[in-house]
C-alpha cells in the first residue's frame, strides 16, 4: 500500500519550539525513542534538541557543532551522530550535548549523512554529483566504498543523501538526482534499486526513515510537490547472496 502527503504545518510541527533555528533551514532531523526527543540541525552550526512531551517548548536546548551540520542519526548508545559537511568529520554527542567522539574523514569526502552499523563502523553518504557511499571505521579510514569507480546494473549514483539501516545492517540510500531509492548490503557488494509504486515517480528523494517493526518506509522529496511519501507493508528479505533485496508489497 502507498500513501503520500503534501507538506503542511501539521507535518512539520510548531517551528516556534526551535527559536534559535537559523531562518528555519534544517538539513537534518532525527528522533530518539529512548530519550523521547527530537534533534534538528541548522545553518548556524547548532543542534537543537526538544523533548517530545506535552510541553516541549519548556525543554528545548541547543549546542554548537562543527561547520555545516547536515544529516543526523541516533546510534545504539542513544547518542546523536552528526555529519559535518564543511568540516569533513563526524561528531557523536550525548543527548545533553557532550562530545563523545570526533572522527576526521579523508579530505576528499563530502559527508552528508552517517549511520552507525552494528560493527561500530559508520556508513556515510557523500553529497557529490558522482556519488559515493562508504563504510568507515572509528579512525576515519575508509574500509570499503561503492561509487565512482564501480559499475553495476543500477549504474552511477548522483548526489546520494539520506540513509537508513536495517537491523541486519542492510542499507537504503536516497539517490537524489537519480530519483530513486537503492538498497545495498553492508559489504556494498550487492546494489539494487527498490521498486516503489508512486504516481509520477519519486522526485529527488533526500530523507529516509525506516520503521522496520511496522514495515513502513518514509521518503522525503526535495523537489516537485515536496511530498512525504509513506510506503506501507514493506517486507524486508535477508539472505547472503547477490540476490539480496528489499521489495514492497502492494
Amino acid at each position: 500500500m502507498f500513501k503520500s502527503t503534501t507538506p503542511s504545518a501539521a507535518h512539520y510541527g510548531d517551528t516556534s519550539l526551535f527559536t534559535g533555528l537559523d531562518t528555519g533551514v534544517s538539513r537534518g532531523v532525527a528522533a530518539c525513542a529512548h530519550h523521547k526527543c527530537l534533534y534538528v540541525s541548522d545553518c548556524s552550526d547548532y543542534i537543537h534538541r526538544a523533548e517530545l512531551t506535552d510541553r516541549p517548548s519548556e525543554t528545548v536546548m541547543n549546542w554548537s557543532v562543527a561547520s555545516y551540520p547536515a544529516g543526523l542519526s541516533v546510534n545504539k548508545a542513544h547518542n546523536v551522530v552528526v555529519a559535518c559537511y564543511d568540516a569533513i568529520k563526524l561528531q557523536e554527542y550525548t543527548t545533553h550535548g557532550s562530545l563523545v567522539r570526533e572522527i576526521c574523514l579523508q579530505d576528499d569526502t563530502d559527508p552528508w549523512h552517517a549511520v552507525q552499523l552494528s560493527s561500530g563502523d559508520y556508513v556515510v553518504s557523500q553529497c557529490m554529483s558522482s556519488g559515493m557511499v562508504s563504510v568507515v571505521g572509528v579512525n576515519g579510514q575508509v574500509r570499503r566504498s561503492y561509487g565512482q569507480s564501480q559499475t553495476s546494473d543500477v549504474g552511477q549514483m548522483k548526489t546520494p543523501l539520506g540513509l537508513a539501516v536495517t537491523k541486519n545492517d542492510d542499507i537504503l540510500v536516497a539517490d537524489c538526482d537519480n530519483n530513486r531509492i537503492l538498497s545495498m548490503n553492508s559489504s556494498l557488494s550487492s546494489i539494487q534499486e527498490l521498486t516503489l509504486p508512486v504516481d509520477g515517480g519519486i522526485q529527488q528523494p533526500c530523507g529516509l526513515c525506516l520503521d522496520e517493526s511496522r514495515g513502513r518506509l518514509f521518503v522525503g522529496e526535495y523537489s516537485g510537490s515536496y511530498r512525504l511519501l509513506v510506503f506501507d507493508n514493506v517486507k524486508l528479505m535477508y539472505c547472503n547472496s547477490v540476490s539480496d533485496r528489499i521489495h514492497s508489497r502492494r
